[in-house]
């Protein structure tokens, strides 16, 4: 072990002897890492230790910057639908087929959802598993937003229908997720959500044959 030579002394002011500055922690380059590992380990499963290795900060910093691991949770889902979600608002427009769009948002979803080794599944679905209440109802929000958005499109064409049909769709996009998240490969999870869309074309075709 060394020590400081005897007799040594320095001055108050000299520039050795100042405390370093703190290194300014960047909260949103934070938040882009905590969202690939949440999308990656699920809410429950990353612990505030994991965390804060991976931003390289303390306890009290991560408290400080986002609240707590909800309040952390909460940025990243809102920075995984603005860039990462299913656009379903670019694929649900007005000027096609309802069958025809669907469909296109099924084989979409299949293809985000395994678009990822680590990373699979909607971080927004599968965050809806997540036993912490406060998680589980931001996660929520977010999908119920989804459904409500389906639904409406819907029923410009099947209005009587449309709860029923945006039921089915919703819950055929978050089977396609939990299925991913369990590691179905991309072809096998493409071929259910063709198979997916071909039902509800068939169903809609069905009713306009039964209505006629």
């Amino acid at each position: 072990m060394s020590q400081k030579p005897a007799g040594s002394t320095r001055s108050k002011g000299s520039p050795s002897s100042a405390r370093p500055s703190r290194r300014q922690f960047d909260r949103e380059a934070g938040v882009l890492i905590a969202k690939d590992l949440f999308h990656e380990r699920g809410y429950d499963a990353l612990g505030i230790s994991e965390l804060v290795r991976a931003l390289d900060i303390n306890p009290p910093s991560l408290y400080a910057a986002y609240g707590n691991k909800a309040g952390l949770f909460e940025r990243c889902l809102a920075v995984y639908v603005e860039e990462a979600n299913l656009p379903a608002d670019r694929i649900l427009t007005p000027d096609r087929r309802l069958g025809e769009a669907i469909s296109d948002l099924l084989l979409h979803a299949a293809a985000l959802y395994t678009r990822s080794k680590s990373r699979r599944g909607c971080m927004a679905a599968e965050g809806m598993r997540a036993d912490d209440p406060q998680a589980r109802a931001m996660a929520s929000a977010y999908v119920d937003a989804s459904a409500t958005f389906i639904e409406h499109y819907i029923s410009r064409t099947e209005p009587q229908r449309a709860r029923e049909l945006a039921d089915y769709v919703v819950t055929t996009l978050q089977g396609l997720s939990a299925s991913a998240r369990a590691g179905l490969s991309r072809p096998r999870l493409a071929s259910v959500a063709r198979l997916a869309g071909e039902a509800f074309e068939t169903f809609l075709n069905t009713r306009s044959t039964r209505a006629s």
